[in-house]
């Protein structure tokens, strides 16, 4: 599903702000729910604390989860001349094959063996993807058996430490179940099962989507109107009883609240062509102020990187000025930022 924003006269440094290095987070919070929660749903920011979520959303809301599972996507291995090789799985296809992104000095050539983790042989099939971005391999056996057993978490570039057990289990959501991501969908990171508890006691339902995080989320914007950018595809589903879910909510006059940048892509993708409705394929919606929203009238988000397509999109979802003045809050009060971040509480501008 290739729907793109209506052109914007928007530039790259509307979405630019200072961060200073140091609240870029590098561990998660001790408890999932231990969180800092900006609330930015009034006119002013509230400093609260995640597990407080309950408490601000209402009985009959409707809450909507990303159900993917982060796989242990990054491989290290070498070609047969000895020089090194560092991969990215960023799509698991039938047959064995993978879409990867590969670091090497020189690029191995179509029909070359690279071996990974001193243990297996992945045959170069040529290159894939947009522009050729991406390398087609064929692994020996089931991609994702042996990621989980060979491969390493993809932490984001700017987690400097290398991966560990700890991150292998808090890099993933309690409810992650249809693997396939290569970066997990970090709002939904804050959600431990007490919280889950607490939500249902409140009245609160869920539903899930899936939608398979790329490693193009890390992406610059390299141009400098955003209308010129273009966005990367992701694999999504939205299926009937999520619709239906949804469908009641509305009627029964709940909120629809997205936890995540990926949840909301993923069902305002499958809302372009007029009414929700069930979608399985791809999307690369480009979501900037401006933008028509069908779906979510709430967003649990984590905070973005500057200048990023993410910032673009909780922009267009809650105001550029309120957003503005939210994330000035937040360097003010030395909020931790990104994927191991704290998080905010943003309503849909004009809901």
């Amino acid at each position: 599903m290739n729907h793109t924003q209506p052109p914007s006269e928007l530039s790259l440094a509307d979405f630019d702000f200072a961060l200073p290095p140091e609240l870029i987070a590098q561990q998660p919070a001790t408890e999932r729910s231990a969180s800092r929660l900006l609330d930015g749903t009034g006119p002013l920011p509230v400093d609260r604390v995640f597990r407080e979520l309950p408490a601000l959303l209402q009985p009959g809301d409707l809450l909507v989860f990303n159900d993917t599972r982060v796989i242990k996507a990054r491989l290290l291995g070498e070609k047969p001349t000895g020089g090194a090789v560092e991969a990215l799985v960023e799509r698991v296809l039938p047959g064995h094959e993978v879409w990867a992104h590969l670091r090497a000095s020189k690029s191995p050539r179509p029909g070359s063996l690279v071996r990974f983790a001193d243990a297996f042989d992945a045959l170069v099939l040529g290159r894939a993807g947009p522009e050729g971005s991406l390398f087609h391999l064929r692994l020996p056996d089931d991609p994702l058996v042996l990621l989980e057993r060979h491969g390493h978490v993809p932490l984001p570039p700017y987690i400097t430490h290398a991966d560990t057990a700890f991150d292998a289990a808090r890099y993933q959501t309690v409810f992650a179940a249809r693997p396939g991501a290569v970066a997990a969908p970090t709002a939904a990171l804050h959600f431990d099962e007490a919280l889950l508890a607490a939500l249902r006691e409140r009245g609160v339902r869920s539903a899930a989507v899936t939608l398979h995080v790329g490693a193009g989320t890390f992406q610059p914007v390299r141009a400098e109107r955003i209308a010129d950018h273009r966005m990367h595809s992701e694999w999504f589903e939205v299926g009937e009883a999520t619709v239906a879910a949804i469908a009641a909510t509305r009627a029964a006059g709940g909120r629809v609240v997205s936890v995540g940048t990926t949840t909301l892509r993923a069902l305002e993708s499958a809302a372009r062509d007029g009414a929700l409705a069930p979608y399985r394929g791809e999307t690369d919606i480009f979501i900037t102020p401006g933008f028509s929203f069908r779906v979510v009238d709430v967003l649990v988000t984590n905070f973005h990187l500057p200048r990023s397509t993410l910032l673009m999109l909780v922009s267009a979802f809650s105001g550029l000025d309120h957003v503005r003045a939210l994330y000035r809050h937040a360097v003010e009060s030395r909020y931790r930022f990104f994927s191991y971040g704290d998080a905010m509480l943003l309503r849909r501008s004009g809901a």
